[in-house]
């Protein structure tokens, strides 16, 4: 007989609660974390309207006594590897999605730890009284309506949907619910007086291809339907590889911009060759004051760890979008490198050194560069080599608990802070699509 064996574990609020267990002064006031877009808040910010994605000045005008930190300690991914070191002890069967929440399977540990809904309160308690966080936790047979019960069990909850009782429990929720509905698809769905999971689930499907498409209209009716066969998996062959920062949002100058890009570029490119991967195209998205974005990308003609020539690639990238769009506040910085390779040869390009082809003369100088400077940091930790851009945090500031490793996925699941990139942690370049 089936049972509601798949988990969802989501962490409430996790980089504001991180925050406050950081600076307990802060316990109880409303907070946000971020700089020129709001990352996380408190649940006293949001009593006030304030929601992840949100500008700042916008947060500030809706909450003027809100509290903002700018998320510039390294203690995220510490706090994500004690939470996941729990859920190691109750299977291994472990898919982390994010920094912040992953899918267990735990099909196999009821006869060592018993019912799904006895391992996930077993859980909640384990990641409060270890860590101080709350975490909200769904449970059914399938996937993604696992994670639709740990939303509903927000904040510092636990939902079990009974083999039976999906339908009754997912019809009745609004349609934003479901992986894939936006705001935008959202509009056009109540436009048309669908508002609700159960009314997708009674549209007919050749009308919700009309609506919306043939892709989007067969996976909302699916879900709709509670259909998902996808299973738990522990190694994803990684997409892409990236790296992005919300900063203050004004006019800023290419000077301005291209050192944040550099210390983007710098983590990206070193967690690649961690992983012994090459990367052949690269992405420089940047996103402006209203909230609208512009990406760029380009394609080398052989494949690079080198920071040194991904970041030659990257600045010319920004440099257009600079150019092009020169009235335009910025208020986030992002890089990410697809059409990854494992343990691929370098591929000579002698007599050529166009910023777009590896494998050239400088690309040799680079590697030799990136050799010495990944020894010094794995020997004597990371801070002991650093760009001289660093030093000038007045000029350049942006919120470092942002710019960690990140992969970009194609698996349906919903993308943080309004269409950005899910932040994950170093070890994740292998585990998620």
């Amino acid at each position: 007989m089936d049972i509601p064996g798949i988990l969802h574990a989501d962490l409430d609020a996790f980089y504001a609660a991180v925050a406050v267990l950081e600076d307990p002064s802060l316990a109880g006031k409303p907070m946000a974390v971020g700089s020129g877009v709001v990352l996380s808040c408190t649940y006293e910010a949001r009593a006030f309207g304030v929601a992840g994605g949100m500008r700042m000045v916008d947060a500030r005008a809706r909450c003027p006594q809100l509290i903002v930190v700018d998320g510039s300690f390294g203690a995220y991914s510490e706090y994500s590897k004690q939470v996941f070191s729990i859920f190691e002890t109750y299977t291994p069967r472990i898919e982390r999605i994010s920094i912040d929440e992953g899918f267990l399977d735990v099909t196999g540990s009821v006869h060592l730890f018993g019912s799904p809904r006895e391992i996930g309160a077993e859980i909640r308690k384990r990641v409060r009284e270890e860590t101080g966080l709350a975490v909200s936790v769904g449970a059914s047979t399938r996937k993604f309506l696992s994670k639709i019960a740990s939303q509903v069990a927000k904040p510092d909850g636990l939902i079990v949907v009974e083999p039976g009782d999906e339908l009754a429990f997912l019809h009745p929720l609004d349609v934003s619910y479901l992986w894939g509905v936006g705001p935008v698809t959202k509009r056009k769905l109540t436009d048309l007086g669908i508002n609700t999971i159960g009314d997708i689930a009674a549209t007919n499907p050749d009308s919700l291809t009309t609506m919306l498409g043939r892709g989007a209209s067969s996976h909302l009716y699916a879900l709709a339907n509670n259909q998902d066969p996808r299973p738990i998996e522990r190694h994803r062959k990684a997409k892409s590889v990236g790296a992005q920062s919300a900063i203050r949002s004004q006019i800023r100058t290419l000077d301005e911009v291209v050192p944040i890009l550099q210390r983007l570029t710098d983590r990206v490119a070193e967690r690649l060759r961690a992983k012994d991967r090459t990367a052949r195209t690269v992405t420089v998205r940047v996103r402006f004051g209203d909230l609208s974005s512009v990406t760029r990308s380009a394609t080398m003609e052989t494949p690079t760890s080198a920071t040194g020539a991904i970041m030659d690639v990257a600045t010319a990238l920004l440099k257009k979008v600079v150019e092009e769009f020169p009235n335009h506040e910025t208020s986030l910085i992002g890089i990410s490198t697809s059409g990854l390779g494992v343990g691929e040869p370098m591929q000579l390009a002698m007599g050529v050194d166009a910023a777009t082809t590896g494998g050239t003369p400088a690309e040799l100088e680079y590697q030799s560069l990136d050799a010495s400077v990944d020894e010094l940091r794995r020997r004597f930790g990371r801070s002991v080599v650093t760009h001289g851009s660093d030093l000038l945090s007045s000029r350049t500031a942006f919120s470092d608990g942002l710019s960690d490793i990140m992969t970009l996925r194609d698996d349906g699941i919903p993308e943080a802070l309004d269409g950005g990139p899910e932040y994950v942690t170093e070890e994740d370049v292998t585990q998620s699509g």
